[in-house]
C-alpha cells in the first residue's frame, strides 16, 4: 500500500509540473504579443486627418415672432351728412391722389345758398368801402363804420359755413393710396357713418408683432427684420424696426414692436399674418464646423494643427462657444482667425500626436475635391 501511495504522489507531482510549464508558456506568449503590439503602436505613423480653417463670418442673433400687417395709412371713408349719392368717381382698386373726389351728394339747395351768401358778401364789402372814406372826413360816425365792418365779417362767416356744408357733400380722398371695394351706388340715401369705401396707403406696410419682455434690453429702433408668409413661400421681406411700445403687457409679459416693410410692388396686403425674425447683435466672429469641437464635461476643445510645420502635431485648445446653426459653431475665445483645426479624424488623435494632413477643407469644396487632395497626397 505504501508503494501505491508513493506512485500516486509521484504522478500528482508530474501533472502539477506539466501544468506549471503550460502556464509559463502561455504568459510568455501573451507577453510577447503585447510587447509586439506595443512596439507596433510606438512605431505606427502619423494619423491621417482632414483640416479646416477657422474663419471670421458675419453672425446675427434672431428673435422669432408672429405679426400682422397694416397699411402705412388706412381709413374707412364714410358719409358726414344725410343725402342722396348723385355721382361716384372711382372704381374698385383704383389709385387715387390726396384731394381726389370719390363721390358727390345732392347739393342743389346748398349751391343756391352759396350764390346768396356770395351776393351778401359783395354788398357788405361795398357798404364798408363807402363808409371808410366818409368816416375819415367826419361825414359818417365811427359807429356806422363799425356796423358796416361787422356786417361784412358776418356775411363772410356765413359764406364759409355754406362752403363747408357743400364740402360735406363732396367725398374726397384724405391721402394718396388705393381704394377698396365700392359699398354704395348712385341714388343711395346715405347718412353719417355709412361706409362708402376704404383707402389704404400700401406703398409701405407696418408690421406689428410682440416679443417677450426679456429681449427689451436688446430692442432698438433701426434693427433689421426678415419676414415671411405662407402666402408667399420662399420669399423674404426685409424691413426695419421703427417703433417700440411704451408699455409691457402685464398679462403676457410681452411688448409690441412695429417694423416698416417697403411694398413698391404692392404684393403685401393689410391683415396678412407673417413670421418675423428680428436681427440683432450683428458681429464678426470666428466659426468652425461643429464636428471640429470635442466636449469633455463642460469643457470644449479643438485640435489645432499647423499645416506648414515639417512634422504637424495636434495641439489641444480650450474654446468658449456661442451661436450654433447650419452645422457651424461660433468660437468666442480660444481660437484665432486663420488657425487650422482637425475636422475629420479628431477621435483618432490625441493631443501632442503627430498627424498627416490628407486634405484641407476651404469651406466651399465638395467631398470629391477633398478626396482628390487625399489621393494626390497619398501618391
Amino acid at each position: 500500500m505504501a508503494g501505491v501511495a508513493d506512485v500516486n504522489s509521484t504522478l500528482s507531482r508530474g501533472r502539477t509540473a506539466k501544468l506549471s510549464r503550460h502556464l509559463i508558456n502561455f504568459w510568455l506568449v501573451v507577453s510577447a504579443v503585447f510587447a509586439g503590439a506595443a512596439t507596433g503602436w510606438a512605431q505606427s505613423g502619423p494619423v491621417p486627418v482632414f483640416l479646416t480653417q477657422a474663419k471670421k463670418s458675419e453672425l446675427v442673433d434672431r428673435v422669432e415672432a408672429l405679426g400682422t400687417l397694416r397699411a402705412n395709412e388706412q381709413v374707412t371713408v364714410t358719409a358726414q351728412v344725410t343725402e342722396t349719392i348723385t355721382e361716384i368717381r372711382f372704381e374698385d382698386g383704383q389709385d387715387v391722389k390726396k384731394g381726389d373726389t370719390l363721390a358727390l351728394m345732392t347739393s342743389g339747395e346748398e349751391a343756391a345758398n352759396l350764390k346768396e351768401a356770395e351776393a351778401t358778401v359783395r354788398e357788405a364789402r361795398l357798404q364798408l368801402e363807402r363808409a371808410q372814406p366818409l368816416a375819415k372826413r367826419g361825414v359818417s360816425s365811427e359807429a356806422t363804420l363799425s356796423e358796416r365792418r361787422r356786417d361784412f365779417e358776418t356775411a363772410e362767416a356765413r359764406l364759409e359755413a355754406v362752403k363747408s356744408r357743400i364740402a360735406d357733400r363732396r367725398i374726397e380722398a384724405p391721402f394718396s393710396g388705393v381704394v377698396g371695394l365700392r359699398r354704395i351706388s348712385v341714388g343711395a340715401l346715405v347718412e353719417p357713418g355709412t361706409v362708402i369705401t376704404t383707402i389704404d396707403d400700401d406703398s409701405v406696410m407696418k408690421l406689428d408683432f410682440t416679443v417677450p419682455a426679456t429681449y427689451l434690453s436688446t430692442l432698438r429702433v433701426g434693427l433689421e427684420i426678415e419676414a415671411t408668409a405662407e402666402a408667399f413661400p420662399g420669399q423674404k421681406f426685409n424691413g426695419k424696426v421703427t417703433g417700440i411700445d411704451s408699455r409691457i403687457d402685464p398679462v403676457t409679459r410681452s411688448i409690441t414692436v412695429r417694423a416698416v416693410i417697403p411694398n413698391e410692388t404692392r404684393t403685401l396686403k393689410a391683415g396678412l399674418l407673417m413670421t418675423v425674425e428680428v436681427l440683432k447683435n450683428k458681429r464678426l466672429a470666428v466659426v468652425v464646423p461643429e464636428q471640429a469641437v470635442v466636449r469633455r464635461g463642460r469643457e470644449a476643445r479643438v485640435l489645432v494643427v499647423d499645416p506648414k510645420a515639417e512634422k504637424p502635431v495636434a495641439k489641444a485648445q480650450v474654446v468658449e462657444l456661442g451661436w450654433r446653426g447650419n452645422g457651424m459653431v461660433e468660437v468666442i475665445s480660444g481660437l484665432q482667425d486663420g488657425e487650422f483645426v482637425i475636422v475629420d479624424g479628431i477621435l483618432r488623435v490625441k493631443p501632442g500626436q503627430a498627424v498627416s494632413i490628407s486634405a484641407v477643407d476651404e469651406g466651399d469644396q465638395p467631398l470629391s475635391e477633398l478626396l482628390k487632395q487625399k489621393s494626390s497626397k497619398g501618391t
